[in-house]
């Protein structure tokens, strides 16, 4: 099928989702098949699986040509699944969800819907959730930080289930664990973002694949979109600006401490710690300055590189 042909893609990293995946298929292309009119794909993107997915999606993908797989040699992470799913989805519009059969997807027609309206992203908001308080309660917390971090209000950032405009996702590079933060990067970008609520069902086969390491590596990533986005073209900006004001301040106390001497020669001494305290703010406000200047110099001579993954298997990959 020409890429021209494809209407919509659905791309889904999985990892060690034997038992869902039979079912997974068939739903797809019940739902797919009056949707798009055959004209679609559906994109597995298998991340290293050890049980037997990869056997169980290359028989599909035998099937149907419809069905395309790629498999990491070894386990990457969703987010590098999802960028090297976008970097092969030929669709009009992109689909992305879950292999676990906790998104459901009868939600594919809403989605579409959705985008036809105008809009470029359409997030999934998992409005009435099936899953344990110890997911729920810190979901609940990221959602309101990165709501308010990131200007753009959203109740579920990290819901797998999204659809987008082909634009949008040939413009998104995802990597670390930046998959939480499409919806914020893409307002950023200036594409049109919504959400919308879909039905969420409770996990019947395998078990959660994330631990509590998304909780710190979020925070950290949650710091590098704000980095990136606000200040990617201008980092003097950043540090040039709290450089300065360190700086400034540091001057303050020792003009300060300056005229204190001359009206009282023993002043002076009797403020050593406040001293170094005006020194040390100087210093650091200068190395901030140089490190925003460095910044500039980077944006200015660097191009973006393009990661390269190593591919165990790749089927009906054109």
């Amino acid at each position: 099928m020409s890429a021209k042909g494809i209407m919509i893609s659905v791309v889904i990293p999985l990892y060690n989702e034997e038992g869902s995946l039979p079912e997974l298929t068939e739903r797809l292309h019940s739902v797919l098949a009056s949707l798009a009119q055959g004209r679609y794909e559906i994109l597995y993107i298998d991340d290293g699986s050890t049980d037997t997915s990869l056997q169980i999606l290359t028989k599909e993908a035998t099937n149907d040509n419809r069905v395309k797989v790629l498999s990491f040699q070894r386990n990457q992470g969703k987010s590098s699944a999802l960028d090297i799913g976008f970097r092969h989805a030929q669709g009009e519009f992109v689909i992305t969800m879950d292999a676990d059969l906790q998104d459901d997807p009868d939600e594919l027609p809403n989605l579409i819907a959705k985008l036809r309206e105008g809009y470029d992203l359409v997030s999934g908001w998992k409005k009435k959730r099936y899953d344990p308080i110890s997911k729920t309660l810190p979901s609940k917390l990221f959602n309101y930080v990165t709501s308010k971090a990131s200007g753009i209000r959203l109740h579920d950032f990290n819901c797998g289930l999204k659809a987008y405009r082909q634009a949008v996702v040939k413009a998104l590079r995802v990597y670390g664990e930046m998959h939480r933060y499409l919806p914020a990067l893409a307002h950023w970008m200036g594409f049109r973002v919504t959400e919308l609520p879909v039905t969420h069902h409770a996990r019947q086969h395998g078990v959660s694949k994330f631990g509590a390491s998304r909780f710190v590596k979020g925070y950290l990533d949650l710091l590098t979109v704000l980095f990136t986005t606000r200040f990617a073209k201008r980092p003097l900006h950043l540090f040039g600006t709290s450089g300065s004001l360190l700086c400034l301040s540091g001057f303050l106390i020792l003009a300060y401490l300056t005229i204190g001497w001359l009206l009282d020669s023993l002043y002076f001494a009797s403020h050593v710690p406040l001293t170094l305290f005006g020194i040390l703010l100087i210093i650091v406000g200068i190395q901030l300055v140089i490190m925003g200047l460095l910044g500039e110099l980077i944006v200015r001579n660097t191009l973006e590189a393009q990661t390269e993954y190593i591919m165990k298997k790749e089927i009906n990959i054109s």
